[in-house]
């Protein structure tokens, strides 16, 4: 069998634990310093996933930003970016979104059986459109990612991307990164929500490395056995 790629889980939230305000405006949580290293590890992975969600809200185009990376990567013999997938359960998703426009890489959604056929009517020519199950299943996305040669997954979010990965024990990596403010407001999402997670007060996570970035502080958390330090 395929070994299923190494997933590393990526996120920056406030003090209080919030990825975002309840705001229409995207939250800026990292500094400079920070999109950089985040920017790095992008282009280290084969592939980046986050949620419909998260392609609906935030548009986000999912690109190593360094020239000098997308050169590395292409002298490498690899795409100048990773490929990007996204997670849906419904599969309505915008085919004008950045997501599916911006640059020449591969897209793959992994989508709900119940919604497969008309995402693929609504994608076609964009996007790869894989049935993963009812509901969406993450193992199934996992394994057909490894089929296809995707060997390290960066997933950027958001929170219920990451319950869903974390809740299945199927992340061997989680960098934290904690912006110096509080958003103190229930109505926004918070970092990985309500679940039963593997790690708890009587399994605690190892802390591979604390880095302080700027304003910023990196916690590398180790979630498996395969992560380095």
């Amino acid at each position: 069998m395929t070994t299923r790629p190494y997933v590393l889980v990526s996120c920056a939230t406030s003090i209080d634990g919030y990825l975002d305000d309840a705001t229409d405006q995207r939250l800026l949580l990292s500094n400079d310093d920070d999109l950089d290293r985040v920017d790095e590890v992008r282009a280290s992975c084969d592939a980046i996933l986050v949620g419909a969600t998260t392609v609906r809200r935030d548009d986000p185009r999912l690109l190593v930003r360094s020239a000098r990376r997308r050169a590395q990567r292409l002298a490498d013999g690899r795409p100048a970016s990773p490929t990007r997938v996204t997670l849906t359960g419904c599969g309505d998703l915008d085919p004008s979104a950045r997501f599916f426009t911006v640059g020449d890489t591969e897209r793959i959604v992994y989508c709900s059986s119940s919604a497969a056929e008309k995402a693929r009517d609504r994608l076609a020519g964009l996007a790869t459109v894989v049935d993963a199950g009812e509901p969406v299943d993450p193992v199934r996305a996992l394994d057909d990612l490894a089929a296809r040669g995707v060997r390290r997954l960066m997933v950027e979010g958001g929170a219920t991307v990451h319950a869903q990965f974390l809740t299945a024990g199927l992340v061997d990596e989680l960098h934290l990164v904690v912006a110096p403010f509080f958003v103190g407001d229930g109505r926004a999402p918070r970092f990985a929500g309500e679940g039963r997670f593997p790690w708890h007060s009587g399994r605690r996570a190892r802390l591979a490395e604390v880095r302080q970035i700027g304003d910023v502080v990196l916690l590398r958390y180790a979630l498996s056995d395969r992560c380095p330090g």
